[in-house]
Formats: structure tokens, C-alpha cells, sequence
């Protein structure tokens, strides 16, 4: 991962109302943000796109999960990585950030924020 400031968001997730409102929403705050419904969508985002930063639901009827979460630990460890989830719980043990569901699109971004900043520290 470069000291690049973060510009290029892949949002994976099923559902529509989700996906496409959180796109729209850092879109409006100068990002490129692209989607995907599921792990297979993603990894054609990942092999077509300059991906810096990747928001994920869990819990996907086509490669989600805890197959998702062992690709992207194998193929996706040089990407910041938060999983988003209504049914994951705490005691779970999931290797990257977690955002409980629902959450707050402004609250997601300001992570992002925060990392970005931690990066140009």
C-alpha cells in the first residue's frame, strides 16, 4: 500500500439499497467508489481497478463468508479491509475491522479518514 492518500473505494455488497446508497455517498465526498454484490464481483473489481481501500460484507450468498474472509487474508493483504456485518458478533474472530450493522455512512468514512491519516503519519 502506497503513502497515496486513499481515492479508490470497492464497496462489496448483496444488498442493492446498501451498496448503491454508500456509493453515492462517498462519491459525494471525491471518491471513486466502485461496487460489487459479491466475492466473484469483487475480484473482477480487483483485477480491473487500482483498489485502495475495501468495504465488505460478511455474510454474501456467493463467496462470502468465512471463504471471503480466507481469500482476501491469502490475495488482498496489501489493501486496508472492513468487514461490515448484522451478523457477525464480537467474540467472532475476524482479522480485520469490523463495522456492526447498521452503521452509519458518516462513521464509516471518518474511519477511513483516520487511516488514511495514519498512513501520512
Amino acid at each position: 500500500m502506497s503513502d497515496a492518500p486513499i481515492k479508490t473505494i470497492l464497496i462489496v455488497e448483496d444488498e442493492d439499497a446498501i451498496r448503491l446508497t454508500l456509493r453515492d455517498y462517498l462519491r459525494k465526498r471525491g471518491y471513486e467508489a466502485l461496487v460489487a454484490s459479491d466475492g466473484v464481483g469483487a475480484i473482477k473489481q480487483l483485477l480491473d481497478n487500482n483498489i485502495q481501500f475495501i468495504i465488505t460484507d460478511y455474510r454474501m450468498e456467493i463467496l462470502g463468508g468465512d471463504y471471503w474472509i480466507k481469500f482476501l487474508q491469502r490475495f488482498v493483504h496489501n489493501i486496508p479491509i472492513v468487514i461490515t456485518s448484522g451478523f457477525l458478533r464480537p467474540e467472532f474472530d475476524i482479522p480485520y475491522h469490523v463495522v456492526y450493522k447498521p452503521y452509519d455512512y458518516a462513521d464509516l468514512e471518518q474511519y477511513i479518514r483516520e487511516y488514511n491519516g495514519s498512513q501520512q503519519s
